[in-house]
């Protein structure tokens, strides 16, 4: 059933008929589609393609499209955090889903890869720098999916549960649960470490940093690092995950995120080789895809 007409206001669209951040027409997003949130990380993506066939930005938007082999993937940068997720995901579907010329929904859907490649730091000692871990699931302390309608797996509530009531009531946070995408964990995701990655509303105190903002939840490190769910237990902390998952599995995309591990919260630790171990990371979900999707 077609959708009613979408405003003008409700999606935007720039003179050429692209989406308004993030300046894409139809035919420039592949299939499977990488997610980084440096702008610079577009280019240390796409300098492994075989060839590139467009290059485009606008604010941090940056998108590149081209290809390995027969394989066409684009790369695009979404800054940081999960309301930067809200723009390039919606505006992602859109230019797969909507025809923006009748402005009204395709008949047939097109279910995108969406690849996240990020930096991210270990809540459990056991959580190595300079490795690579695979979210199975995302915890979301910031509020991007309480606007959106979000249906639990029984697995999934118990999860939400678990995590709430480990929470002291006065803290007012509000999390959610999403998971990664099945196709894409049982595939690219294979022989990785796995884990439940918090994904946060900032980087400083909302991450449990002490600097000189006061904070009004003190303890929510050391409350992560101790929670356990029937054997589960909380693995990271990065800013885009949940978000990534939640939107992808209410539009109907697959979602995966791959965490380069570049600090030790538990240890303070911090990789001394960050550049060539996100270059490694890289390389290393770039075959996954190519041999697997």
């Amino acid at each position: 059933m077609m959708m009613d007409y979408i405003s003008e206001t409700d999606l935007i669209l720039n003179n050429d008929g692209s989406l308004y951040h993030i300046n894409l027409l139809a035919n420039e997003v592949a299939d499977t589609v990488i997610t980084v949130g440096d702008q610079d990380r577009v280019a240390e993506v796409s300098k492994h393609f075989d060839r590139i066939e467009l290059k485009k930005g606008k604010r941090e938007f940056l998108t590149h499209t081209g290809y390995i082999g027969n394989k066409r993937i684009t790369v695009i940068s979404t800054g940081i955090g999960t309301d930067n997720v809200d723009i390039v995901l919606n505006e992602l579907d859109a230019i797969v889903n909507i025809n923006l010329e009748t402005r009204q929904v395709n008949p047939q859907l097109r279910s995108l890869n969406i690849i996240r490649i990020g930096t991210s730091g270990a809540v459990q000692a056991n959580v190595d720098v300079d490795t690579m871990l695979v979210s199975a699931g995302a915890i979301g302390l910031d509020p991007l999916m309480h606007y959106c309608e979000h249906s639990l797996t029984a697995n999934e509530a118990e999860l939400l549960t678990a995590f709430k009531n480990s929470l002291p009531s006065h803290y007012q946070l509000h999390p959610y649960v999403a998971s990664a995408g099945d196709n894409l964990l049982n595939s690219i995701g294979t022989g990785l470490q796995q884990g439940i990655t918090i994904t946060a509303p900032g980087f400083y105190t909302p991450q449990g940093r002490q600097v000189r903002c006061k904070s009004s939840t003190p303890e929510l490190l050391n409350i992560i690092e101790n929670f356990e769910h029937k054997g589960q237990r909380i693995t990271n902390l990065e800013m885009e995950t949940a978000g990534i998952y939640g939107l992808a599995a209410n539009l109907g995309h697959q979602a995966i995120s791959f965490n380069v591990i570049l600090a030790n919260r538990i240890k303070h630790q911090f990789s001394k080789q960050p550049q060539k171990i996100m270059e490694a990371s890289i390389v290393n979900v770039l075959e996954r895809i190519v041999n697997h999707l």
